[in-house]
Formats: C-alpha cells, structure tokens, sequence
C-alpha cells in the first residue's frame, strides 16, 4: 500500500519532512519491492521508526517506509530464550509477546515508543555497568539491502555487529531476533540525596548496583537517584497502586513538568523556585514489579534532547564541568540532567564500543530555545572525549566519527556492501557517514 506523503514530523518537533509518497508494506516482499521501485527510478527510501529520534536520522528524502504493519512476533526457541520479531515491533508491546514465555527483554531504556528497529538502529540503551545498549541483545537479523534483496545475518556472522546498530544505512530491518532472559523483578528505589554525596560516590555505586541513575535540576543541590535491583521472576512484587502511578508519573512526571516549563518560559524569574519543588517533590518511593513496569515511564511532555557517552572514569569530572557551566548563565533550564552507565561493547558504531561509559544527557522543553546550551554542552563533552548519540541533536560530522570510533572504516565497507548507490541515504547520513 502506498499514499501520498503528507508532512513527516519527529515526536520532539525538531525535525520536519516532506516524503514524496509513503509505502506501508505488511510483508518482507512488499519491502523489498518498495526498495527495488525507488532504486530503479533513482530514489531514495528511509523507514520511518516511531520519530523518537530527535535528529534527522530517519528524516525521508523521498520514499519514506511506515513500519504499521510489520508488527509482532515471528518465532520463539525457549531454549535458547531468543525471539525473533517483525522490525515495526513497538517497544511497549513486547512484554505481551515475552509474558506468556516466561522472557524478557535484559534492560530497557526509560521510554518504550519506539520500534525495535529505530531502537537498535540509533543506541538506545539504560543503565547498568553489566549491560549494553539494547543492540548488543541482538543475536540475528533479517534487512532488504539496497537492491531489494533479502539478507539474513546469524549470529557470529561478523557483519552483525554493523547491521545491529546500523543507523538505517545498510537497509532495512523487516525481523529483528533478540537474546532474552528469564523473566525478572526489579527492586525499585528513589530517593533525594545530597548532590556532593552522589557525585563522591558514583564510580562505586555504579559498579555496586545492577542499575543506577541519577537526575539533577540545575540550580539545586539535591540528585535525584533511581536504583533497580534485581531478583527471579518469582520474587515477590509490591507495584504502585493505580493511583499512586498516577498521581507520580502522569500528574507529578508529565503535567506539572509541563506546567512548570510554560510558567517558566512565561516568567523566567520563576524558574529557580520551580526547579527547587520539582526537586522536592520528586523522586521518592519504593517499589517491586516486573522488569518492564520498573524500567519505563509514559512522557507525554515534548522536549529536546542532547547526550554524551564519556569514559565512564571521567563522568563525573565531565559533570562537575557541566555544573559549573550552567552556573555562568541564565538558560532558564527547567529539565535536568541526567546520568547513566553502560557497559562497553564491540558494536561498531555503538557510543560505548571498546569503553565502559558513562552517559550524559541535557534536555530542554521543546518550546524553548536550545541552541545555544546545546551547542556548549557539546563543545564541553567532546573536551571530555565525548561521543553524542545517533538519535539526539548533536552538530558531528563524517570527519569526527572516523576519528571517534576505532571500526567506522569497517563500517562504511559494510555499506558499500549492502547500499552502494544510497538508497537509504538522507541528509543526516551524508554528513555523519559521508556521501
């Protein structure tokens, strides 16, 4: 099925597209033959994802694939704990697929929108020294290469670690096969602590605890900390009772984040007051549920967003760095900051290839303006060795990530490989791979 395309936006209004019509296959041929029809004419073709990436990496500049129809599961070996899912997949609906299987997925990030495809595609990942990004769980592939052919890539085929996390350049995913494990219960715990004792103690907690992080509202002198610990999917539960979720993520999370923010645009004098309740007023309950209902939060307040994956060693030298910065000016910020941790992978264009790393992420509510803070975060974060993630807003070019990344060679042979007249080329790919 094909429409006219209409205007494509991202969920964080910050990019915007014009496609020239869009596909909206069901099967891997009616893929392969959208593929082959922009090829023979000279097209472009990008498959869209869910637009949770804040920059142009899916951005279509002529064919544009929705992905509404290539949803579910294909296959599971228990055994093994590996599934294997339609690309489409949206992240939230993979623990209806995983339940009755007794699975899970190892770790998450904190929004469960996206597709599986554009998930892995650009590095999502969580947090937790013992866990990657949610691509290293990929164990197999399925992906429609530039000439419209179908390629699977098995585990242990080394082009996996390209095709993996492979920003959309290589082709495009129609199945997806994960390693999973037995389901899990995490142990949940939130609390205000002192900023100075969180910053102190980061390296050890990190290493102590299956999974950390921590939120700070600039201004304050309070983090926020969140810290997950996991038990069999026997233990025993305690969830927030409807209200309290309610009351917490939806009225505490999203509606008075969103009110906050518009006050604070409105009367900028009212921001440091605001940011000081919301720091009171967050963050500070305990709870037991299953893996997925501990991992992600509903947001429905749109923002932007910029983050950085540093050597793990120098985080929090590259936070107190931040802290100081955002100090020598009014940027009238009323999201915080966030902090996390990865493991290292061998991904090769993962944020944490070769390096443990911690993760660095500054957001803005989408109606401010955030150039100039982006653009100072950045120059920050790379004095620190800093690699911004595919998805959120960074200003990189090819240059840079040929120096960044030990296996970016390897990866643009893979291309040639799999795209070697740009099919799946738009103006992102141009400048962070090249033409």
């Amino acid at each position: 099925m094909t429409a006219r395309g209409g205007e494509w936006r991202n969920w964080g209004r910050t990019q915007s597209a014009f496609p020239s019509y869009t596909a909206r296959p069901g099967t891997i041929a009616e893929v392969a033959a959208a593929v082959r029809r922009a090829a023979e004419r000279g097209g472009t073709l990008k498959a869209l994802g869910a637009g949770h990436s804040f920059t142009a990496v899916s951005a279509p500049r002529d064919v544009a694939l929705s992905p509404e129809h290539l949803r579910g599961l294909v296959a599971v070996d228990a055994g093994a704990k590996r599934v294997t899912l339609r690309a489409g997949t949206r992240l939230f609906e993979v623990p209806a697929i995983l339940a009755p299987h007794g699975l899970a997925m190892p770790n998450l990030g904190d929004i469960d929108r996206q597709t599986v495809a554009g998930a892995i595609s650009t590095g999502t990942h969580g947090t937790g020294l013992a866990f990657g990004g949610l691509a290293t769980q990929v164990v197999g592939a399925t992906l429609v290469d530039g000439a419209g052919d179908v390629i699977t890539v098995g585990d242990g085929d080394p082009r996996l670690a390209g095709v993996a996390l492979g920003l959309g350049a290589l082709g495009v995913l129609v199945e997806v096969t994960l390693q999973c494990v037995e389901a899990f219960v995490l142990d949940a715990l939130e609390a205000p602590q002192p900023l100075d004792e969180v910053i102190d103690g980061f390296l050890d907690t990190v290493r102590a605890t299956d999974h950390y992080e921590f939120y700070w509202f600039p201004g304050t002198d309070v983090a926020l900390t969140k810290t997950n610990t996991r038990h069999p999917g026997s233990h025993r539960t305690e969830p927030l009772s409807p209200a309290k979720r309610l009351i917490d993520d939806r009225v505490v999370g999203n509606e008075a984040l969103r009110a906050m923010s518009e006050l604070g645009r409105a009367v900028p004098a009212f921001t440091p007051g605001l940011v000081r309740f919301a720091a009171g007023a967050t963050g500070n309950r305990r709870f037991s549920d299953v893996s997925t209902g501990v991992f992600t939060t509903r947001r429905t307040v749109r923002f932007r967003e910029s983050e950085w994956a540093v050597p793990l060693a120098q985080t929090m030298d590259a936070f107190a760095a931040l802290r100081s910065l955002v100090a020598q000016h009014d940027w009238n910020i009323t999201f915080p900051i966030e902090v996390r941790a990865a493991a290292a992978d061998e991904l090769m264009l993962s944020t944490a290839a070769g390096r443990e790393s911690g993760y660095i992420a500054v957001h803005r509510y989408y109606r401010d303006a955030d150039t100039e803070y982006f653009r100072e975060v950045e120059a920050l974060m790379l004095s620190f060795g800093g690699r911004p993630h595919w998805g959120k807003m960074h200003t990189r070019d090819a240059d840079f990530f040929r120096a960044a990344y030990p296996r970016f060679g390897e990866f643009l042979a893979l291309r040639e490989q799999f795209d070697p007249h740009r099919v799946f080329a738009n103006d992102y790919l141009d400048s962070v791979l090249g033409k």
